[in-house]
């Protein structure tokens, strides 16, 4: 039985490291310093994450998936396609800006994360341009939208936006007129998808 009277789980470690990484950024935060604070060895975090880097990538994608999880509830409503879109688009940029404006330290050092873990942000960038793809195809299917290939659309969009959910960007998203510049390509992209007739 650990010493602390939680049964350590991976969830508590990740909580743990979040916290460390908060306190110490990248290149400080060790896996002792993460033990530390929940009253373990090293070697019991070990036992979940068998080394630092698997520790850092599970952090970063945990991070990644709170994003995702809360754009599925948006991309899976029954509304219009084009404020399906709106919104969708809308709430990542919201999260991300979030991110960055709440927590700047521990944003910064996701950054750090993200770099290092390139499958991981490759799989981020894969399931949000999968709900992109299921709002277009649908959006496809109702007559509302004219796109022959709803998926190379969505990868479009994404790319489009790139400036109002990339991190390396975030500097940007706070300046004035930053919410009309953000406005005006997605009523460019509403407008493009749209079938004639459906603006």
């Amino acid at each position: 039985m650990p010493p602390t009277s939680e049964i350590l789980t991976a969830e508590r470690i990740l909580e743990a490291t979040e916290e460390v990484l908060r306190r110490h950024g990248p290149a400080k935060a060790t896996v002792v310093d993460v033990a530390r604070a929940l009253g373990v060895s090293h070697g019991s975090v070990y036992r979940h994450f068998r080394t630092k880097a698997a520790l850092r990538e599970a952090v970063t994608k945990r991070w990644l998936d709170r994003t995702c999880r809360s754009l599925a509830g948006t991309a899976a409503e029954d509304r219009d396609p084009q404020e399906l879109l709106r919104a969708w688009l809308t709430g990542l940029f919201d999260a991300k800006r979030r991110k960055a404006h709440d927590d700047p330290e521990l944003f910064a050092t996701y950054g750090v994360l993200a770099a290092e873990n390139g499958t991981v942000v490759g799989q981020h960038i894969a399931d949000l341009t999968a709900q992109l793809t299921g709002i277009i195809t649908a959006g496809t299917a109702s007559g509302v939208f004219s796109v022959p290939d709803p998926a190379a659309a969505a990868r479009a969009v994404f790319q489009a936006t790139t400036r109002f959910h990339d991190p390396c960007h975030a500097g940007e998203w706070r300046r004035p007129g930053a919410e009309e510049e953000f406005q005006a390509v997605v009523n460019l992209l509403v407008r493009g998808l749209s079938a004639p007739g459906m603006h």
